[in-house]
């Protein structure tokens, strides 16, 4: 155990001579909290739009009255034929083009159905399917008022007995905002990169700058050498994390329900994986640019696409859902959103934890059996 903590105490000291190490465990994961948390959004709250009124009448403006009103569409075009359209579209200025015929008035008036056409840029296809579902509701709302005041203006009573109506309740994120489900899925994420990178890029760096030759006729088992090594990361992921989870509180107001407690213990078992996928990426690397490349293609990538972080799962083929299963990030990330989000623990999550537990074992095991007092 002394043998250890002097490794241990040598990491440190290495540590707090290169000051760009205190740099990205320290700053570096906040400037990417903050990059993150803002620029990744699903939301769509500004639908560019060109305008093609034809009619011009009283009622055409009362229904391009209630796209504005809304505050989801903006009108930045006004214009007289669809060519005009076309152009903004294939340039990429507007997503959406709105054309009202020129009978829109007329035919509401004579009780007949009238068409109106909207126009939208699919090459974002969740961009364009939000901007559908915004012009089907808010044409619905407006065909509703419409039927509303016709049978007012009949002398009709409407009778509302017998209708059904719907009382949403929306829980754990009520303003429905992106930023709420992506921000505690970042802090897992950057946790990944801080501990691979820096667990491989150590360990390599011991053989570039040569002093892997004096740790090799040192009566040091290779045991007590990845453990001395791990350890160092383990509490600087600890660091990172403590200083992620202030950043996320304090910037974005997201509160942790849960237990912080368990939250950390499964932090440790999560670690366990990302220092093992480390070791691994150091075992086949000779140099510092070859365990960079390796853990953000071979390791951190792969995590982030197969991890449901940015795509559900669900929506995956088959055979890429059972890969699914095999990655760590998965798990705690399910660990993370429902401690952070929903309030919930170790009872709802212990499934979770096991799997991250037995992979994070497996991948460590592997790691530390390559892993050689030698120089190669």
């Amino acid at each position: 155990m002394n043998i250890i903590l002097k490794i241990v105490k040598k990491e440190f000291l290495q540590f707090s001579r290169d000051p760009k190490m205190f740099g990205i465990i320290l700053i570096a994961p906040v400037i990417q909290l903050i990059f993150f948390g803002y620029a990744v959004n699903f939301e769509v709250e500004n639908v560019h739009t060109a305008l093609l009124d034809r009619d011009k009448s009283e009622v055409s403006r009362g229904y391009i009255e209630d796209f504005q009103s809304s505050g989801y569409f903006d009108f930045d075009y006004y214009v007289e034929s669809y060519e005009e359209i076309d152009d903004l579209i294939n340039n990429g200025k507007v997503i959406l083009g709105l054309v009202i015929p020129a009978d829109f008035e007329k035919r509401i008036k004579r009780n007949e159905t009238v068409r109106v056409q909207a126009i939208f840029d699919g090459s974002d296809g969740n961009t364009g399917a939000i901007s559908a579902g915004y012009v089907s509701g808010l044409t619905n709302n407006f065909n509703r008022n419409i039927l509303l005041e016709r049978k007012e203006l009949s002398g009709q009573k409407v009778n509302m007995a017998g209708s059904v109506s719907s009382v949403s309740r929306i829980w754990y994120n009520p303003e429905l905002k992106t930023r709420f489900y992506m921000v505690p899925a970042i802090v897992g994420l950057l946790l990944m990169m801080v501990t691979i990178m820096l667990t491989s890029l150590a360990i390599v760096k011991e053989k570039e700058i040569g002093t892997m030759e004096q740790l090799i006729v040192t009566p040091i088992t290779p045991r007590q050498m990845i453990a001395g090594k791990l350890i160092p990361f383990v509490i600087l992921g600890f660091i990172s994390e403590i200083i992620i989870l202030t950043a996320m509180t304090l910037i974005f107001d997201i509160a942790i329900r849960g237990s912080i407690t368990f939250l950390f213990f499964a932090t440790l078992v999560y670690i366990l994986s990302t220092l093992g996928l480390g070791l691994f990426v150091s075992t086949i690397s000779k140099t510092q640019q070859q365990a960079m490349m390796l853990s953000i293609f071979v390791a951190m990538l792969p995590m982030v696409y197969l991890s449901g972080f940015a795509f559900p799962i669900e929506n995956m083929p088959e055979v890429l859902q059972y890969v699914t299963y095999l990655i760590p990030l998965r798990y705690f990330m399910t660990i993370i959103r429902g401690v952070i989000l929903k309030g919930t623990g170790l009872i709802e999550h212990w499934p979770d934890l096991l799997a991250l537990f037995v992979i994070g074992i497996s991948i460590l095991l592997f790691s530390s059996l390559r892993y050689r007092k030698r120089l190669e």
